[in-house]
């Protein structure tokens, strides 16, 4: 077992500079862990801190329960793949491949035979093994790189934004096959990345940070279904979850002139509270939705196979509240009146000062 763990670990550059903000978290042999979050929340710094690439701060790192927090990179048996893909331009694929093997003094049929198997896991034809990578295509570029941290058959694998140099189609053809490989690998892989679709799609598990804290910890379809807090709301989901910031009056939340129910558990209502909902759980209403609104359509934007619509809701106070909802594409909304359902079941409420989610179950 090479089971990853970071216990407290902080990493801090100066007095406002801090990246990395005791962060706790384990990958076990087998999963896939995916840190998420927007540029500059400290996912890189973490990744190179596992890596031995920078010094904590103060905390404790271990790989299968040996502490590595004091111990150079290279005698830590991880196999890291780069977003530049980092191979040697004047090597050909399989000089890249074996690169690292050399290093190490591995025997050459042992390097044969690894390399062998690393192509036929990633698909590399005999005749790429003699092109420079000069001569591949960016695909093809990547899978080399993937296959060099391959061959080395770490104790951890980690990724950092592999495919961001990678064009949209390419990129989910390749994201299909990293998930194929590595989950054959049935050792720990951290990656990183600001691609919620490449987190969701490809992760056991996904830490979410934002200013260098961890902000949720859990399998992505928990981290969708119930988000953390406001931040986690806000930023896993495409398109974006609504968030309304509203008024209480009795046990109503006031959405325009709709009231809407508050969770029966709560024990003192607020003078305000943030809704959250994602669009595509505004819906016209069906049969037993009693929770309406009222507004009219202001936008369109055709998204294929659904219609995002932004409504603004009807307010007697004028007030501009503006709700989303994807919608068929079997007719025209465009500045239409309308009504849409909002499900209990599909709200999610958050504290207006905190920001975090109020009863979660």
């Amino acid at each position: 077992m090479a089971k990853l763990e970071l216990i407290n670990i902080n990493k801090t550059y100066s007095s406002k500079v801090v990246p990395v903000k005791d962060i706790s978290l384990s990958v076990d042999d087998n999963e896939f862990l995916t840190l998420l979050g927007p540029s500059g929340c400290g996912k890189s710094t973490t990744l190179r801190l596992i890596a031995g690439l920078e010094e904590p701060t103060r905390g404790k790192i271990t790989i299968g329960n040996r502490d590595v927090t004091n111990i150079r990179s290279g005698d830590r048996n991880i196999a890291m793949v780069f977003q530049s893909y980092a191979l040697y331009p004047h090597l050909t694929v399989y000089e890249n491949l074996c690169s690292g093997l050399k290093l190490k003094n591995t025997p050459a049929t042992e390097i044969s035979r690894r390399v062998t198997q690393a192509a036929e896991v990633l698909g590399l034809d005999a005749n790429l093994m003699n092109r420079k990578p000069g001569q591949l295509s960016g695909g093809q570029r990547q899978r080399v790189a993937v296959g060099r941290a391959l061959v080395r058959r770490p104790d951890v694998f980690l990724l950092d934004e592999p495919l961001s140099n990678l064009d949209a189609l390419l990129r989910e053809r390749v994201r299909a096959d990293i998930k194929q490989i590595f989950a054959a690998q049935k050792v720990p892989v951290v990656y990183v990345t600001h691609d919620q679709t490449e987190a969701m799609t490809l992760s056991t598990k996904v830490a979410v940070l934002n200013n260098g804290y961890v902000q949720q910890l859990d399998p992505p379809e928990r981290i969708y279904s119930h988000p953390a807090n406001q931040f986690v709301a806000g930023f896993v989901g495409s398109p974006q979850m609504n968030l309304l910031t509203l008024p209480c009056q009795g046990r109503y939340a006031m959405l325009g002139d709709s009231k809407i129910n508050l969770p029966e558990n709560i024990t003192a209502v607020p003078p305000q509270i943030v809704l959250g909902i994602r669009p595509e759980n505004v819906r016209i209403p069906q049969p037993g939705d009693t929770q309406t609104i009222q507004g009219k359509v202001f936008l369109v934007e055709h998204l294929g196979m659904h219609n995002l619509v932004s409504v603004r809701v009807n307010s007697s106070l004028n007030e501009d509240i503006t709700i989303r909802s994807l919608l068929p594409t079997d007719q025209n909304w465009s500045d239409k009146d309308i009504t849409l359902a909002l499900p209990n079941q599909n709200i999610h409420w958050f504290d207006v000062q905190t920001g975090d989610a109020l009863f979660r179950d």
